[in-house]
């Protein structure tokens, strides 16, 4: 980094130190030496921080023998005794600078999920773990914030721009929702879906973005490699570690969101948010950019896992047989219309190959070319093809289309 002062490298390796101190299991462990054993696990199954789902009073109750009614003043007297231990800053001063820091290099705001998961990878040192522990670790994060950081962090909820996030106290919003508002008018517009180093490059073109160009553009020094990880898609994370305060707020932003492919676009569109296993099959081709067989295309659909539901392979092959912008290009194998693949026999295909080309007569390695460019079939088919005498002539080794 050019122009980087002593005192800023200093505060830089104070804030890497904080990060790599950061560990959500160490936190609530020592935080729960303050209660009893009946506490902690009272507390523990109400708010799961085992890493399953969260119990009810009355399953809590029947564990301990103990009325619905006890276990709820139980809970309200641990998390309350939590909150008022003398010694508390001691536990959770790393977590809350932490946060300071993030929520300052993301101009203000942060998503809560965002948040969370930002979090969460550096509590786990940005290490594979089992999901279940990953959740753990997520679980306790958002326990020690709601109940024990609520008044050093503004929840940021019912917002008509931004989903449910947490935001620096007193920082004024003003500027981003103006830049969200320019954002959405241009998305609309052009109905067009942006990876996001494109999307980015396009927001510093806004005038809302020159307008704000100060308060917007912040200097950081955080890594957020870790939460950037995707299996479906890779992210630009020098830029997106560059600009971390735009690509909050596509985080954040009510009506933008992002694809499993890794494109922004309006909340609501098919190739933002596939509603019918027709848009999947369609969103599953535009982003492979191949021609798939469809038990291969069924089975990418719940990899991705779209939504809850699963495709089924015959369901699949109805859809791409119904549906006339996808075309049958070998056996069982399916491509897009638009691609320029063709229906039809090879014979067919050979004959709309000589009715576009300006010459009449082609070598069999042309035609054979021209007809894989619309139909993935064996080269042998194409040869024999050609050997129908009532459809195609040979002379001087080049074939032509006998006239009807």
């Amino acid at each position: 980094m050019e122009n980087v002062s002593i005192l800023d490298q200093i505060i830089d390796n104070k804030k890497a130190e904080e990060v790599a101190k950061l560990d959500a299991v160490e936190i609530i462990n020592d935080l729960f030496s303050e209660l009893s054993k009946r506490e902690r696990d009272v507390v523990i199954r109400r708010y799961g921080l085992h890493g399953k789902s969260k119990e009810t009073l009355e399953n809590i109750g029947g564990v301990h023998s103990l009325t619905r009614e006890r276990i709820r003043q139980i809970e309200s007297a641990s998390v309350k005794k939590l909150q008022q231990l003398k010694n508390l800053d001691s536990y959770i001063s790393t977590l809350k600078k932490v946060i300071y820091q993030l929520l300052e290099e993301h101009g203000g705001l942060m998503e809560k999920e965002y948040l969370l998961e930002t979090l969460t990878d550096f509590s786990i040192d940005g290490f594979k773990v089992e999901s279940e522990n990953k959740l753990i670790h997520k679980n306790y994060l958002n326990f020690l914030i709601t109940k024990l950081l609520h008044n050093e962090f503004e929840e940021y909820n019912n917002s008509k721009h931004f989903k449910n996030s947490y935001k620096l106290k007193f920082k004024e919003l003003g500027h981003l929702q103006e830049l969200i508002e320019e954002l959405l008018i241009y998305i609309k517009d052009r109905q067009a879906y942006y990876k996001t180093e494109e999307i980015i490059k396009r927001i510093f073109g806004l005038k809302s973005y020159s307008k704000h160009k100060e308060k917007i553009k912040i200097n950081g020094s955080l890594d957020i490699f870790w939460v950037l990880k995707n299996k479906f898609f890779n992210e630009n994370a020098q830029i997106i570690n560059e600009n971390k305060t735009l690509y909050s707020l596509l985080k954040s932003a009510k009506k933008i969101e992002q694809n499993k492919f890794g494109h922004w676009g309006m909340h609501n569109s098919r190739e933002i948010k596939p509603k019918t296993v027709n848009d999947k099959i369609y969103l599953i081709f535009k982003n492979t950019k191949k021609p798939m067989h469809f038990i291969k295309i069924a089975e990418r659909i719940n990899e991705i896992g779209f939504d809850s539901k699963t495709a089924n392979p015959a369901t699949v092959h109805n859809e791409l047989i119904l549906d006339n912008k996808y075309v049958l290009v070998g056996r069982g194998l399916y491509g897009l219309k638009e691609w320029g693949y063709k229906n039809g026999t090879v014979i067919d295909v050979v004959e709309e190959i000589f009715n576009e080309s300006e010459e009449d007569a082609l070598d069999r390695e042309e035609i054979i070319k021209r007809v894989l460019e619309k139909r993935m079939v064996k080269k042998a088919t194409i040869i024999l093809a050609l050997m129908d005498k009532d459809k195609f002539t040979r002379v001087n080794g080049k074939y032509s289309l006998i006239k009807s």
